[in-house]
């Protein structure tokens, strides 16, 4: 169907039937144009919305385009930065954000039945109040919902002490790309009967099924929580704290890394108190219980020092502890002010790479004339690598998507992958068959046709076509 123009009527008329509700179906090309964007900032128009509040009625909403051959993109909040919702082939979006339930709290066995349109932050105040938490915890968790975070494998800081929800999920209930109806996985922490389809679900981003009810897999919460920020004088000192963290016993619950780039930033516009010469920074945090709390923390912060380390604060107040993250949570707002747009790619390597990305990664910035500031999750060497650029000025444009493409060559030269989080959608899917070799690729596409036969569930996403 083309994007320009609704549906035809005889359409319009059996999803009406399915939804049974006026309010559940847009139409009007105002309205369609609210669903066609994600935080990529790219933009197609749906040739319709609709907003199905079971799981009937998603495997009707199925049938159908299949019978037309209509494209079908599952939606939560938009809140991707892969374009991974756009609908670029026009057709259906079909938002799950009605479909919002928490449909079952199982405290005794740990475990939280949901459905995918549950926001992130709802699920984490509900799980807290029988003593739990799902340890996904993105940086859009009061906005973002629970198949979002599934279909991209979204984690966050805390994933490197507890995972990603690949680790964190138990089983599904979904609808396939022709209309059937599957479970996976199970309500047990362990089960190894047929092969793990849960797993591959998880990270799908829509492109196999779509999840309509989601097992959780829930952890207790932690007594209590303690933070430090440690600064040192370059990405080397920092990097070797980092891997000496890791490698003891202790394992803290976020371990957050700035670099010197971006410190500076922070300083420049904040009021943040940070030394002239910090090359790099980690926020560290450590969770347990109240009994050994205190000697967790001093075993962490006696290994996060060495030569290169400029000052360790300790929070010893919740104030403090606040005051702490209000220095990273400065980067965003400076980051806003510094150029009209960013590249902003999740990019991982193995931890002791770090030194030697960030090398490559400022003789980049040089040699393209760009601005690059890298943050983010350091226990698991997944770098948020931002490259500042005007889309107005023709020489920064060009230079921004050559520099793309040599940080892609690095990191898969440093043994990393091109994306810990945010996925692929339709912003790396050219750069995937660098990655995956060609007869990985063309099982992955295999895989979607057995899932997909007519290739409605987001089709044109993540694999790139077949030569």
């Amino acid at each position: 169907m083309s994007s320009n123009t609704p549906l035809p009527a005889d359409i319009i008329k059996q999803l009406e039937k399915i939804l049974d509700n006026k309010h559940s179906l847009l139409t009007e090309e105002s309205e369609r144009l609210a669903y066609g964007y994600d935080n990529s900032r790219r933009q197609a128009l749906p040739d319709a919305v609709v907003f199905p509040t079971d799981h009937q009625q998603i495997m009707d909403i199925v049938a159908l385009c299949n019978n037309y051959k209509l494209p079908l993109i599952a939606r939560g909040r938009g809140t991707g930065t892969t374009g991974a919702t756009v609908p670029t082939q026009g057709g259906v979006v079909l938002s799950l954000e009605r479909m919002n339930r928490i449909i079952q709290v199982d405290a005794a066995n740990r475990y939280m039945v949901v459905e995918p349109g549950a926001i992130n932050q709802t699920v984490q105040e509900s799980a807290a109040e029988h003593g739990f938490f799902w340890p996904p915890d993105p940086s859009s968790g009061a906005f973002c919902t629970i198949g979002g975070n599934l279909a991209y494998n979204s984690a966050g800081p805390r994933a490197v002490k507890y995972g990603t929800p690949r680790e964190n999920t138990l089983g599904l209930k979904a609808v396939t790309g022709d209309g059937k109806e599957i479970r996976t996985g199970t309500f047990t922490t362990k089960g190894v009967v047929g092969y793990d389809l849960t797993r591959l679900l998880i990270g799908s981003e829509g492109t196999l099924a779509i999840i309509t009810e989601a097992t959780l897999k829930l952890t207790p919460l932690a007594e209590c929580k303690r933070t430090m920020q440690a600064i040192y004088k370059d990405i080397e000192s920092a990097t070797e704290a980092v891997a000496a963290i890791m490698a003891q016993p202790v394992i803290p619950c976020a371990l957050e890394f700035i670099d010197g780039k971006a410190i500076e930033m922070i300083r420049n516009y904040s009021n943040a108190d940070l030394p002239i010469n910090a090359g790099a920074m980690l926020m560290i945090e450590v969770d347990g219980s109240e009994t050994c709390i205190d000697k967790s923390m001093a075993d962490i912060a006696a290994t996060a020092k060495n030569n290169g380390l400029i000052n360790l604060t300790v929070a010893k107040t919740e104030t403090e502890v606040n005051d702490l993250w209000a220095t990273r949570k400065a980067l965003s707002p400076a980051l806003r002010t510094v150029a009209p747009k960013k590249i902003n790619e999740d990019i991982v390597v193995p931890v002791s790479n770090i030194p030697a990305l960030i090398r490559e990664l400022d003789k980049l910035s040089k040699q393209y004339e760009l601005t690059i500031i890298n943050f983010g999750h350091a226990g698991n060497g997944n770098l948020h690598t931002n490259i500042l650029y005007d889309p107005a000025d023709k020489k920064q444009n060009d230079n921004a998507a050559l520099c793309l493409d040599k940080i892609f060559t690095t990191v898969l030269a440093l043994n990393g992958t091109l994306s810990g989080e945010h996925g692929v959608g339709l912003e790396k899917m050219n750069f995937i068959g660098r990655e995956i070799d060609p007869v990985t690729l063309e099982l992955m596409r295999k895989i979607k046709t057995q899932f997909d036969p007519n290739d409605i569930l987001n089709p044109g996403k993540m694999l790139p076509i077949s030569p």
